[in-house]
């Protein structure tokens, strides 16, 4: 299949390395017909250098969804390399050490505060920068991790990620009216960038060798990209507030 997203433009978040699932949906997206701009948050300079291994060549936008300045020149900012936009990726988080790793108890507010910030209310603060764009309504796609139980070591992240799928039935409840639709990809568990900061993360993804009933390839990011890109495209035309794991069936699976 090809084409699935010809004449789109979609803006994709949190891609840092070729690793991550976020740098594969920018090239989906790319092969599938879509034209692409990136946003970047710090590293610019590795995330320019990383756009330039995709098929394409894509801009690079500076973005930390905690500034608000960012957020409210986002509109402009991307209207300088495409006229709207019909999909944003959502691939947005992070948690400071001491809210991970088996500290749940001592973490202070300030630390989940910020996990919060930036890894749910993100969602909304972005699709709502981006809303000016979607002149025809369009398609907003988030990464999850399964928020429904307790996972060793996630801690506070996994207290985010609920507050995330949350927030995206809600922004689905209030922007269907738009004919934007809010949708997540809850991922199983994949060695990038952010996993390297979760401590114990090797403990946390043993659980798909022993659970998953299709094979799990931590090193494959490409079968969640994919399904951020069905997400994306016109193939999910009444699909919102939904969230599509993509982790090899383990959510299905007690033990």
């Amino acid at each position: 299949m090809s084409g699935l997203l010809n004449g789109k433009r979609i803006l994709v978040t949190g891609v840092l390395l070729e690793s991550s699932i976020a740098f594969h949906t920018a090239k989906l997206a790319q092969e599938q017909g879509a034209e692409v701009v990136l946003t970047g948050f710090g590293r610019l300079s590795l995330v320019e250098r990383i756009a330039n291994r995709l098929p394409k060549p894509a801009p690079v936008i500076e973005l930390d969804v905690a500034n608000t300045e960012h957020l409210d020149t986002l509109a402009d900012r991307v209207r300088q390399h495409v006229d709207g936009l019909d999909g944003v990726v959502h691939s947005i988080g992070f948690a400071p050490q001491d809210a991970l790793g088996g500290n749940f108890l001592n973490t202070p507010w300030e630390s989940v505060a910020t996990a919060v910030q930036v890894s749910a209310y993100s969602l909304k603060s972005l699709t709502m920068a981006t809303l000016p764009l979607f002149e025809n309504g369009g398609s907003v796609v988030g990464m999850d991790f399964d928020a429904t139980v307790a996972w060793p070591q996630y801690d506070w992240m996994g207290v985010a990620k609920a507050a995330l799928e949350s927030t995206s039935r809600y922004l689905a409840r209030d922007l269907g009216k738009e004919n934007i639709r809010v949708n997540l990809v809850s991922a199983g568990p994949i060695k990038s960038m952010a996993a390297k900061s979760i401590p114990g993360f090797e403990e946390l993804a043993k659980v798909w060798d022993d659970r998953a009933p299709l094979t799990w390839d931590l090193a494959d990011p490409e079968p969640a990209a994919r399904g951020v890109v069905a997400l994306l495209s016109d193939w999910f035309p009444k699909t919102t507030g939904e969230i599509v794991h993509v982790d090899g069936g383990l959510h299905a699976i007690g033990a």
